[in-house]
């Protein structure tokens, strides 16, 4: 399966707003161009501005496939660690499109070191574009969400596990993508009692073949044992057009948001159809 999960009884990302870190390649665009099949405006915030020399695409790139997807895009040149950056962001997406609905955490930075083998510049970059990216994004973005009759907050981290594992193989890594879980979960927790905004976290239960993941692995081994960022797409877009306060302060899956829509079929996911290997299961679960 690789179409549109159901919104029946629901209400569809038609005219609502998103706005998004990254989302030039990978899960990131494949969520902003489901939200703009069902004609939804989305707002990137992304560094991107030309090329990478080993990564395709760019922020531009990214905003014109979700016009031609059916939805508006604004592309905003940033970088999501900057107060500044993201404050312009947010205050394009509200002059633009007059508001925020969602907000999606997406932008990561990963380095799976440990300490003693990790250059502190690179512990700072995740921590910065992961925690502290994550927290701005969140909190310039408030304002605009408690205004909104459908706001959600949607980060793309793991379920909290107190598995020491996870720590004895990459500690650094770990603490950044859980410290992006738990101030989703805290802003979850914080409009709990209003029940009018919905924060979760979103995480794939395989491994997923993007470019980045491609160029850490190589593209042959990604191919054959992981699924498409369409089922990270499907799933979030599940949560993203259930009501506001309907469902929060959740660590979600991806298969297990599907399977909850009716979806048992998940062999059109797979990067490479004709692999007959076993998913690698993601980090973190």
């Amino acid at each position: 399966m690789t179409g549109h999960t159901a919104v029946t009884g629901r209400t569809a990302l038609s005219g609502r707003t998103l706005l998004m870190s990254g989302g030039s390649r990978g899960i990131g665009l494949a969520i902003a161009l489901r939200a703009a099949h069902d004609g939804a405006n989305v707002v990137l915030l992304a560094k991107t501005d030309r090329p990478h020399p080993r990564l395709p695409g760019t922020v531009h790139g990214a905003a014109e496939q979700i016009e031609e997807a059916g939805g508006r895009a604004l592309a905003v040149v940033g970088d999501v660690r900057s107060e500044e950056d993201v404050q312009r962001a947010v205050q394009a997406a509200v002059e633009r499109f007059g508001g925020i609905d969602v907000v999606v955490n997406n932008a990561s930075a990963i380095a799976l070191q440990n300490p003693g083998e990790l250059p502190a510049g690179r512990h700072d970059l995740m921590m910065e574009v992961n925690v502290r990216g994550t927290f701005l994004m969140t909190s310039l973005a408030l304002p605009h969400l408690r205004a909104s009759d459908h706001a959600h907050v949607l980060t793309l981290s793991p379920p909290l596990d107190p598995d020491p594992r996870w720590l004895r193989d990459h500690a650094p890594y770990t603490v950044s993508k859980y410290g992006m879980t738990m101030l989703t979960l805290g802003v979850a927790e914080q409009h709990r009692a209003g029940g009018r905004l919905s924060a979760n976290c979103l995480w794939p239960r395989t491994t997923i073949a993007t470019a980045a993941t491609a160029h850490m692995r190589g593209a042959d081994e990604s191919l054959r044992v992981s699924r498409t960022p369409q089922i990270m797409a499907d799933a979030a877009h599940a949560v993203l057009v259930r009501p506001a306060g309907h469902t929060t302060g959740q660590c979600l899956v991806d298969e297990e948001v599907l399977r909850g829509e009716g979806v048992s079929d998940f062999a059109g996911y797979r990067a490479d159809p004709a692999s007959t290997e076993p998913l690698r299961t993601d980090i973190f679960l």
